[in-house]
């Protein structure tokens, strides 16, 4: 059963962390391989990309529209119902610069009806875009993660753990596993995180989330059939980074796992997470879809341009 928000009951007193390698959950790198990797090199690249005016089509009764904003923030659209999944127009996070332009502005945006976060992190549950949003009527997020929500101008928060959903007019949601983790600031582990599966007119749409490869993907495939599926791609080297992220090799086999009819790919070339090369992801993907006769089957969006499924 979905629950409105609540605050989060006192929880066991947090530990300090050690080192700088405790606040990541993979141990993954020492402050100044961080520093070189995910900083310099940012901050020496020249941000590319152009911010659009979207033409938002004339959707029927059973069309579905998606609009990549970058990384993992999308709108979504159905006849009446305009959806943003992990919404971030930010330039900079910290000290992490975006590196590809959002693909359109927050003043262009409809109004939105539905707000779903996967999960706490800084670069998908993003306070200063919530903050500006025009109006959204619902917020729909993991547990833990309610407290976050307030005052950012929702009419409604609603916290789910994994299968649980929550339904309102023509649409349904459902949080879904992943193999992530949800702390926002060092130790705080009640947060939850996940996927969603979002439902209306008959259209199934799945957002992963950050998430690893395992086996869940099958089951949510058996369970909720998707027919678009949003998976993450980037993030993915040295392979620590593997225990919570997915390369494209482990993404299409997600994609297979489900056995949905397309799949949108997501979590690459906007911010620099990791230490692939930005384009790598991509130009890999293409590679392993060719090779497996699935690359008709995968759409890779342009930024600010809405397509129809």
């Amino acid at each position: 059963m979905a629950s409105e928000s609540s605050s989060p009951s006192p929880g066991r007193r947090r530990r300090i962390p050690r080192s700088f390698k405790e606040l990541t959950p993979s141990n993954h790198f020492n402050p100044r391989t961080f520093f070189h990797e995910m900083v310099w090199k940012a901050w020496l690249t020249r941000r590319t990309g152009s911010t659009k005016r979207p033409e938002f089509p004339a959707l029927k009764a059973d069309e579905l529209a998606l609009t990549w904003i970058g990384h993992a923030s999308f709108l979504a659209q159905l006849e009446g119902v305009n959806v943003l999944l992990d919404p971030n127009f930010a330039n900079w996070l910290f000290l992490l610069k975006r590196l590809r332009r959002p693909g359109l502005r927050i003043d262009d945006l409809p109004p939105i009806d539905l707000v779903l976060l996967t999960h706490a992190h800084f670069d998908h549950f993003h306070k200063p875009t919530l903050r500006r949003l025009p109006s959204p009527k619902v917020a729909v997020m993991p547990w833990g993660c309610g407290a976050l929500a307030r005052r950012l101008g929702f009419g409604r928060v609603i916290e789910l753990h994994w299968w649980e959903s929550f339904s309102s007019g023509d649409w349904k949601v459902t949080l879904v596993p992943a193999k992530h983790w949800g702390a926002r600031t060092l130790r705080d582990e009640h947060r939850g995180y996940g996927g969603f599966l979002l439902e209306c007119r008959g259209r199934r749409l799945y957002h992963a989330g950050d998430s690893a490869y395992f086996d869940g993907f099958a089951e949510i495939g058996s369970r909720l059939a998707p027919e678009v599926a949003l998976l993450p791609i980037g993030a993915y080297f040295p392979d620590s980074f593997r225990r919570v992220h997915m390369g494209p090799d482990e993404a299409l086999r997600a994609f297979m796992d489900l056995k949905a009819r397309w799949f949108v790919p997501m979590h690459f070339g906007t911010f620099k997470l990791s230490f692939e090369s930005m384009d790598e992801p991509a130009r890999w993907l293409r590679e392993l879809g060719t090779n497996a006769g699935a690359l008709g089957r995968i759409r890779f969006l342009e930024e600010g341009v809405p397509e129809t499924f």
